[in-house]
């Protein structure tokens, strides 16, 4: 039985993520939340809570947080698209988290550049 459970809730995961970013892109009409990608969801296993990951291209801190208050601003919507959009009993509450992988990758992705400029520039 919880292998069942397991797969439904990882099922609405995707399902979850695929319906926020079409809402993201047909339906809110904020410009802050323009260019926002939906990266990951994770559902509580009683289905009552979603937290939703999300990344954007800048790391200016004015635009995490305008991009922050966006999203918050647009939840009411979207969770209320989705509880017409998905064929399940309750919608779960949603919670966006800025997801810092994206970011972090670019740093690193930065360092080992500035590492090779380096070797580069010795010889």
């Amino acid at each position: 039985m919880p292998t069942n459970k397991h797969y439904r809730v990882g099922r609405l995961e995707q399902e979850i993520q695929r319906e926020v970013t079409d809402i993201l892109l047909k339906r809110v009409r904020d410009p802050r939340v323009a260019g926002v990608t939906i990266t990951g969801v994770e559902v509580t296993g009683d289905l009552q809570e979603a937290t939703l990951y999300y990344s954007i291209l800048s790391d200016k801190a004015s635009d995490n947080e305008k991009t922050a208050t966006g999203l918050e601003k647009a939840s009411g919507l979207i969770r209320g698209e989705l509880g017409s959009r998905l064929s399940i009993y309750k919608t779960p509450e949603i919670t966006f988290v800025q997801d810092r992988s994206v970011q972090y990758g670019s740093h690193i992705d930065d360092l080992i550049n500035s590492l090779h400029k380096q070797e580069r520039d010795q010889y």
